[in-house]
């Protein structure tokens, strides 16, 4: 007899798999062919008398003999197996896998763009420069701040970058040996490693009984040495900060810098700005707000936006428009923390991002936001109350659930397990950190009701089997 509630459905079908998997691997069969080459057509020439007897192979290799129409079935199968953003929901929290859409890609895959090498003359890129300009430009009005790189590679590394950006300039007020960051435990994950990065302490803050940041904690842990507050906002608790101006002014009185990591955008772009809330720094994830590849299927983007007071330390090159209208990347920036990513960034990337935005525009901007906190909070109601809420409240662009609700000897990693056999990828597990047995679920903008409602369905199945 099972010894789990859940392992037979799962050992029957992991049987399946592997009776099939064994049928399709094994069809080489002696004599087929895939193709059959025709003569080189050069006369006197012997393929073999190009390589040196020792480079020559002795015996034939020990290759799968199958015909044409056998690799295609094999290869399409494969990639029929993979699990993508094409073919079903990522109900990851905090990683906001959506939707790639496809204007993005074909904008990317113009030659006058995938063609374009770093090495080109300045002259020969000025439509690539003009689009980064804009980008620059788009970004610094969603978060109302003054200047723009978009230099960074990733979304940590736009944190570290970010950091330096805020060394340096305390350095330059003469507070160069302020050495702690204070970062609540509901901030994104990457931030504590960040701060070791560049050098600094991470002091945790404790949340409130309501998952949010508490003031006065802030206050009690702000001192002299403190370079300032690293704070995700809505923090990944999936709750909005709503006493970040409060908190952003005692930071600011005693002489630190607030930097916004801004992974979770996607829920208050084009409703509040970050610079309203008296954040002096941030980070975009372009992999992930604006909808280009992620992880596995592409690299990242992690622009960085500041303040005036900042911007004079952001990295070189900067891009500059003379008042011709030319574009040039200048290093004449004497404070600059220097380069931070080989060539300027991940440039197709920027290109999606810029098609994205430019594509939505501004109100379609603000209404991507509303829809993340719609779909979000359209799970919470629905998986309410067979799921126990890791704390309560309407949350914003995703919801963290927890086990408490299960029976003792079945856990989130079950349930996440399970929800694979159901035709879905798991949410994110165990994160945040404060909550015990956390199942965070973010379904995005981009997700239809047809199919929350099908994952709606599942989770509810699923838990009447546990």
């Amino acid at each position: 007899m099972s010894s789990h509630p859940l392992e037979g459905a799962r050992g029957r079908a992991s049987q399946t798999l592997a009776q099939e998997e064994c049928l399709i691997f094994e069809q080489s069969k002696a004599g087929a062919r895939g193709m059959d080459l025709p003569p080189s057509g050069v006369e006197g020439f012997d393929p073999s008398s190009v390589l040196p007897e020792t480079l020559r192979r002795q015996q034939p290799a020990e290759l799968p003999e199958v015909c044409e129409a056998q690799v295609m079935r094999h290869f399409v199968r494969l990639s029929q197996w993979n699990y993508s953003i094409d073919t079903g929901m990522y109900p990851l929290g905090s990683c906001t896998m959506k939707y790639n859409p496809r204007a993005n890609e074909s904008a990317a895959a113009m030659p006058e763009f995938g063609r374009l090498h770093p090495y080109m003359p300045v002259d020969w890129c000025q439509g690539a420069l003009a689009l980064m300009s804009a980008l620059e430009d788009m970004l610094c009005a969603i978060s109302g701040l003054d200047a723009c790189s978009l230099q960074p590679a990733a979304g940590a590394h736009g944190e570290l970058t970010g950091l330096w950006v805020m060394r340096a300039a305390l350095a330059a007020r003469g507070q160069g040996t302020r050495n702690k960051i204070l970062v609540p435990d509901s901030a994104h994950g990457t931030n504590p490693a960040s701060s070791s990065l560049a050098g600094c302490t991470s002091v945790e803050l404790k949340s409130g009984d309501d998952g949010l940041l508490d003031p006065e904690a802030v206050r009690a842990a702000m001192d002299e040495d403190c370079v300032g507050l690293m704070v995700t906002n809505p923090n990944t608790l999936g709750f909005f900060e709503s006493r970040i101006a409060e908190v952003a002014q005692i930071v600011h009185e005693r002489g630190g810098l607030v930097y916004l990591d801004g992974a979770n955008m996607n829920a208050i772009q084009g409703k509040v700005r970050p610079a309203d809330m008296g954040v002096d720094v941030m980070h975009f994830n372009l992999h992930k707000t604006y909808s280009t590849p992620h992880g596995g299927g592409g690299p990242g983007s992690g622009p960085i936006c500041v303040t005036q007071e900042l911007a004079p330390f952001l990295p070189v090159p900067r891009i500059l428009r003379d008042e011709n209208g030319r574009y040039s990347l200048s290093d004449a920036h004497p404070q600059a923390i220097g380069k931070v990513k080989a060539f300027y960034g991940n440039f197709l990337i920027l290109v999606r991002a810029y098609a994205y935005i430019r594509a939505l525009g501004a109100e379609g901007v603000r209404q991507n936001a509303e829809l993340a906190v719609l779909n979000a909070n359209y799970l919470r109601a629905h998986l309410l109350p067979t799921y126990k809420l890791a704390r309560s409240g309407h949350c914003m662009h995703e919801v963290v659930l927890c086990d408490a609700s299960f029976k003792e000897q079945v856990k989130t990693l079950d349930l996440c397990k399970r929800l694979m056999d159901y035709g879905f990828h798991p949410p994110t597990m165990y994160f945040p950190l404060n909550v015990s047995g956390a199942i965070m679920i973010e379904p995005t903008e981009s997700e239809s009701k047809l199919t929350l409602d099908r994952f709606v369905k599942a989770m509810l199945e699923i838990h009447a089997e546990a």
